[in-house]
This record gives C-alpha cells, sequence and structure tokens, in this order.
C-alpha cells in the first residue's frame, strides 16, 4: 500500500482484493479473513478494514454472512464484469498517457501485439 497516494488507503485495499477475486487468487466462495486480520495483513486500522468490507459488499463482489465472516460472490458474470472493468480502466489510462507522448495508434496496436507474443 502507498500511503502517500492521492488515492485513499481502503480504496487501495479494495483494489487489491478485487485483483485478487478476478485474478482467481481468491476463488468464487472463499471466505476472506476477519476485519482484524485484514487490518493486520494491510497494516491499516480495523475501521479502515471495515469500510473496504462495506465497499466490497456495496460493489457486489463480495457478501456479508452476520457471525460468519466476508465471502467472495459465488456469482462468476460480477466477478467478469469487474474483470472487464479494472481492464478498461487500465487501457484507458495507458492510451491516455501514450497519447499525451504522441505514439501513434497503430504502434501501440504493434507494441501491445509485441507484448502479448512474448
Amino acid at each position: 500500500m502507498d500511503f502517500k497516494a492521492n488515492n485513499p488507503l481502503y480504496l487501495q485495499v479494495v483494489t487489491d482484493i478485487k485483483k485478487q477475486i478476478v485474478t482467481g487468487k481468491l476463488p468464487p466462495g472463499t471466505r476472506l479473513p476477519s476485519t482484524r486480520d485484514l487490518a493486520a495483513q494491510y497494516k491499516i486500522n480495523p475501521n479502515t478494514a471495515v469500510r473496504v468490507y462495506n465497499q466490497l459488499e456495496q460493489d457486489g463482489i463480495t457478501f456479508i454472512r452476520r457471525g460468519i465472516g466476508t465471502f467472495v460472490t459465488e456469482q462468476e458474470d460480477i466477478i467478469m464484469e469487474f474483470k472487464s472493468e479494472m481492464a478498461e480502466s487500465l487501457i484507458r489510462e495507458l492510451v491516455e498517457e501514450l497519447k499525451s507522448l504522441g505514439v501513434k495508434k497503430e504502434d501501440v496496436i504493434e507494441i501491445v501485439e509485441r507484448s502479448y507474443s512474448c
């Protein structure tokens, strides 16, 4: 976690957990650590960990079973939707940066194709 970043700390943790979910490191139905364990793992305040889990639930990528814990959604379509959104966001950021550098669309496509063939 980047404690000096402009992005709030809880959102950095939310993004990290979402990445773990969409890459399969946290498969559907997996029970996530308790808020206390999450706080220790990320070196954040327990209240921040609660906020992380509330945000993940609000986003629909996890669900909470009161008294049992927080679990990764079992709805594959939701996970795939988040994967697409994350990919689009990364690509948009990259394209904007490349545009500012004056890189042409054709060159970007060529670079991406070369990168995928490695």
